[in-house]
């Protein structure tokens, strides 16, 4: 038997008194007397609450997760300045930044960030850059700029990406059953929004800026300025409104923006926070339309982007703008969908990454635009980039092209699919987006009209019943137990379980687990010598 994992995060102290036998149990004691007169009565004994979760074994785990096995790329972007500290903190020059177990350390004046990171590892902490991700829009030349409205050089330009996905067959099914074109709740990751945008309102929702830290995810000016009002307009412009541009989704307070970027891109400290707090706000898919080169050293980002499938929201990730990279991350994490773009023809794009070495596979593709990465090949300007939203400021419509485009038509009907089929888990949504696209020379072409269809004859999930024991032992004793029993939701993978009222001392915990008839079992030991939160337990 394997030892189940365990993770700790210490939380205040909360005490309460209680008498107890000698023997160590839970049982509270009544005074015992040497005579009628002189009572002697035992000191009240402080006790605490342990609780967590019991992962199932089907669960996946990242290989990417066991910061220990992972060697930061300290010539990789980052912020400089500061390192990222997991575990005890001790009297370090830290803050918290919103994600459990996560703090920024600042790194002491006339110290490299790496240097200091050393020196903390010699210490025993855990540390890695808090790097700095970027948006995966090429921008057009110079010369050939976004426009105001939707005319380009005197011609038109109209979406002909959503008749390339077969938006329009995906639509009809939908409205022939009565369903409305609103999606399930998606999670945008980015710039933040046009609040203003005459394209979408009534469809986002309040959100939160964790690059600045406040509630504001209004687009601040710079380079990447609309990149996230464009990406929402490609999920999410309202439909048959007269105005612009349809999004995939077309009505509905469906769309949160969570804002990532502040100054030279978004940091992994940033990320890890915005993705716990979609999580939390009940976001079924995340659109990721941004990226890092190289292979995947950010084990704070995927320990973030587990805790997200572990609780079934379906990830979606731009691959990333550079042929020859591999695949960025974190379109490279096995939990995250990655998709690549094709240009006007069913090539990958010539920016379009694409696996290299031990890259998993493109999960999908779908249209990115030609675009131009400053090379002579890569130039090829003919009107087939992607039409979307932009600042009301910068022209309120635009020409875009890259990764980014091409991975929100993703998640939008990945957005569709979730409210179409609210049974099925992240997993099967991902089985019907893949198993329904048309095979290109590029890879696996979005297909949302076939990808409906194939949703609504796909088998709803099996039932599982299930019962869960975790007890806390000392000697072979039980000293406290606790127990559920239920069925599991769809790509449920995790059960909480919650023990009270233990004292200080070392204890073994055992959790049995039974899942239709089928039994696992695991242990850990666990010093009790304060409440406990988050801890982690694995069956096999």
């Amino acid at each position: 038997m394997l030892k189940p994992l365990l993770r700790l995060t210490c939380l205040p102290l909360l005490t309460c008194s209680l008498l107890v036998a000698c023997g160590g149990t839970s049982t509270p004691a009544t005074a015992s007397t040497t005579d009628a007169t002189t009572p002697v009565i035992t000191a009240p004994v402080t006790i605490y609450a342990v609780s967590g979760t019991v992962t199932l074994p089907a669960s996946t785990t990242a290989a990417a997760l066991d910061l220990r096995s992972s060697s930061p790329d300290w010539a990789a972007p980052h912020v400089a300045g500061q390192v990222l500290v997991t575990g005890s903190t001790g009297s370090l020059d830290n803050q918290s930044v919103g994600t459990t177990g996560l703090r920024l350390a600042n790194t002491p004046e006339g110290t490299s960030d790496q240097a200091y990171a050393s020196a903390l590892v010699a210490e025993g902490y855990q540390v890695q850059p808090n790097y700095l991700y970027r948006a995966l829009t090429l921008p057009d030349d110079p010369g050939y700029p976004g426009n105001r409205g939707i005319t380009v050089g005197g011609s038109v330009s109209t979406q002909t990406y959503l008749d390339r996905t077969d938006a329009a067959s995906g639509w009809a099914t939908l409205q022939t059953a009565g369903l409305p074109l609103s999606g399930a709740k998606v999670a945008i990751l980015d710039t933040g929004a046009d609040l203003q945008h005459p394209d979408l309102p009534g469809r986002l929702l309040a959100g939160y800026d964790f690059g600045d830290g406040d509630s504001d995810v209004s687009e601040d000016a710079g380079a990447d300025a609309g990149h996230g009002t464009g990406v929402s307009g490609l999920i999410g412009a309202v439909g048959n409104n007269a105005l612009g541009i349809a999004g995939l989704t077309w009505t509905g307070q469906t769309l949160l923006p969570v804002k990532v970027f502040s100054g030279d891109g978004a940091s992994t400290a940033a990320l890890a926070s915005g993705i716990g707090y979609a999580v939390k706000q009940g976001a079924r898919v995340i659109n990721m339309s941004l990226g890092l080169p190289g292979g995947n050293t950010d084990t704070a980002l995927a320990a973030a982007i587990q805790a997200a499938a572990d609780a079934d929201v379906l990830m979606v990730a731009a691959a990333g703008n550079t042929a020859t990279d591999g695949l960025y991350y974190p379109a490279s994490d096995p939990n995250v969908v990655a998709v690549g773009a094709l240009a006007d023809t069913d090539a990958l794009a010539c920016y379009s990454a694409r696996p290299k070495g031990s890259d998993k596979a493109l999960d999908l593709v779908a249209p990115g635009g030609n675009a131009g990465t400053g090379t002579s090949t890569c130039l090829n300007f003919t009107g087939t980039q992607i039409l979307t939203l932009t600042t009301v400021a910068n022209g309120t419509y635009a020409l875009e092209a890259g990764t980014s485009e091409a991975a929100p038509l993703v998640s939008g009907a990945a957005a569709l699919l979730r409210a179409e089929r609210p049974d099925l888990s992240a997993a099967q949504i991902k089985a019907v987006l893949v198993g329904s696209a048309r095979p290109v020379a590029g890879g696996r072409l979005l297909d949302l009209g076939a990808a409906v269809t194939l949703a609504r004859t796909y088998a709803a999930p099996a039932v599982r019943s299930y019962s869960l024991t975790v007890q806390a032992q000392q000697s072979g004793q039980t000293v406290q137990s606790f127990k559920s029993s239920g069925t599991l939701t769809a790509g449920q993978s995790s059960l909480t379980f919650n023990l009270t009222a233990l004292p200080a001392s070392l204890y073994t915990l055992t959790a049995s687990l039974t899942v239709d008839g089928v039994a696992s079992a695991g242990t850990s030991s666990l010093n009790v010598t304060k409440d406990v939160t988050d801890v982690k337990l694995q069956v096999q």
